[in-house]
């Protein structure tokens, strides 16, 4: 099976969706199925460094969309300015200003994309589709997000080809639209459903809200959870001493940072901490590293900032040497991941996690059974307080959870049967006769 997958891109960081892009494709790869993957308005920023995914070219390059959405001038330009404005190194230098990742300057481009050829990005979806045409037409294109829905029409029409979409996490880009673009977006995703024959969302519960935000019907969703390359993630042999209490995501505020800081000067505060490190690992543009360092000298205040690591947009390699050094994991998380990549990561070595008692993350623990979770309530960082202090003081427990949730891992959240089980849903597709 010929399979094209499509996803925007990050330009400077890495992201959960990109990771298990590139953990897909090479897992379709392996079993022998001719995938590929092409980047949308962003170059990828790829995990690792010894595989075959072209991480540098993009197709719709996010400054042109992003112009072509705001003035008429922008449909016109020269094809060598166009060409300029697609250069790698100029679209990771307009990320980095975080206009091109922001949900507060993009309701616009947003709500254009999803229009397709009916909207004034339609250039750039032609000379992707111009693009598409040059190759070998897949058997089925695999859309990265519901973001990119607009482009399903437009490519049924040219290559008469399948496609489907990932669901991972749009709801909270999409919530944090300006208004109007946050209702006419919502709009528009629901108007979009009838053009893709397949959704495939990270997890029961983000199937159900987006299904339910944008009427998707059920015969058209295919749960298949993360998966990692298990075999890269070696159990951790010794627990660290003293204790390392780990953050491993995006160093930003929506993955709640703050509140394990808060939590971690609280346990200080108690006097529960001990001799507990706190040890920060993640992908951080410059405007990430501004409020990383903010904590830091929170925690500095606080008399335990020599107690405290932090490890900005670290290689494959320095992640799974993070990873050997901690006790336990916890990303406090404010909004509702749609899953939790760090949670499997983490207990694939062995490490338990505690997460807040919401959306994703709860089914992510009920599923690994590797760690505990809390109510964040009114008082999150008192709450995760609690949880930590508990699970440090209990090493047995500790063991008990890190074995659970590798077990569980090894078991049913590899990147084998993540390939597997899309595979599987996305043949159902091609092979289904015609309407």
């Amino acid at each position: 099976m010929r399979i094209l997958l499509l996803t925007p891109g990050t330009g400077n960081f890495h992201c959960g969706s990109c990771l298990h892009d590139e953990t897909l494709v090479r897992g379709l790869r392996e079993m022998g199925h001719d995938a590929s993957i092409s980047a949308l308005y962003l170059p990828l920023v790829l995990d690792r460094e010894d595989g075959q995914i072209d991480g540098d070219s993009v197709q719709m390059g996010g400054i042109n969309m992003y112009l072509q959405s705001k003035s008429a001038l922008f449909r016109h330009a020269p094809g060598f300015v166009e060409k300029m404005l697609d250069h790698p190194n100029l679209l990771r230098k307009a990320a980095d200003r975080a206009d091109l990742t922001s949900p507060q300057e993009l309701g616009r481009m947003t709500e254009q994309m999803l229009l397709g050829e009916h909207g004034k990005t339609q250039h750039e979806i032609e000379r992707l589709l111009e693009h598409l045409r040059g190759h070998d037409t897949p058997d089925i294109v695999l859309l990265n997000n519901a973001l990119l829905l607009g482009l399903a029409e437009p490519i049924k029409a040219v290559l008469g080809c399948a496609v489907a979409c990932t669901l991972q996490g749009e709801d909270t880009f999409i919530d944090d639209l300006p208004d109007p673009w946050r209702g006419q977006v919502w709009q528009l995703l629901a108007d979009k459903v009838k053009d893709i024959d397949l959704f495939l969302p990270v997890s029961a519960f983000h199937g159900d809200l987006m299904a339910e935000r944008m009427a998707i019907p059920q015969e058209k969703l295919s749960v298949v959870y993360n998966g990692i390359e298990a075999e890269h993630y070696p159990a951790q042999t010794q627990a660290p001493d003293p204790p390392v209490i780990g953050f491993l995501a995006r160093l930003c505020p929506t993955k709640g940072l703050h509140n394990l800081v808060d939590a971690y000067i609280k346990m200080h505060e108690r006097g529960t901490l001990g001799d507990a490190r706190l040890l920060l690992v993640g992908a951080a543009t410059p405007k990430n590293k501004q409020y990383t360092e903010q904590l830091r000298q929170k925690l500095q205040s606080a008399g335990i900032g020599d107690r405290v690591t932090v490890k900005h947009n670290v290689s494959f390699d320095e992640k799974i040497a993070a990873l050997q050094r901690m006790s336990v994991l916890s990303v406090p998380a404010t909004y509702g991941e749609s899953f939790g990549l760090y949670v499997l990561e983490a207990n694939a070595c062995g490490i338990p996690a505690v997460v807040p008692d919401h959306a994703g993350l709860a089914e992510a623990i009920d599923q690994t059974a590797g760690g505990i979770l809390y109510e964040p309530g009114g008082d999150h960082a008192g709450a995760l307080a609690d949880a930590l202090t508990s699970l440090l003081a209990d090493e047995p427990k500790r063991r008990a959870l890190g074995k659970a949730g590798r077990s569980a891992v090894l078991d049913r959240f590899t990147a084998d049967q993540m390939a597997r089980q899309v595979a599987d849903a996305l043949e159902s597709v091609c092979q289904a006769p015609s309407p």
